[in-house]
């Protein structure tokens, strides 16, 4: 009976682990994709930012320093 006991115990204990196996593997499939968006969020800001710079530069460089606006 003892014999008997510990290898239901062992085949627990196998089968917790292959699940934890395939649950890490899920897991780092889900963070592989996570990084890919992140990565392509990341050029997309970046994107962003040089874009608002260019069009920041355009405005700068159509208007002179210190004019003052038609109103006045």
């Amino acid at each position: 009976m003892g014999a008997l006991m510990n290898e239901d115990r062992l085949e627990k204990i196998e089968t917790k682990i292959t699940l934890q196996e395939d649950l890490v593997e899920e897991l780092n499939k889900v963070v592989h994709q996570q990084q890919k968006k992140l990565d392509r969020l990341e050029a997309i800001c970046a994107s962003l930012v040089r874009h608002v710079e260019s069009l920041q530069e355009a405005v700068n460089e159509g208007a002179p320093a210190n004019e003052k606006p038609p109103h006045y």
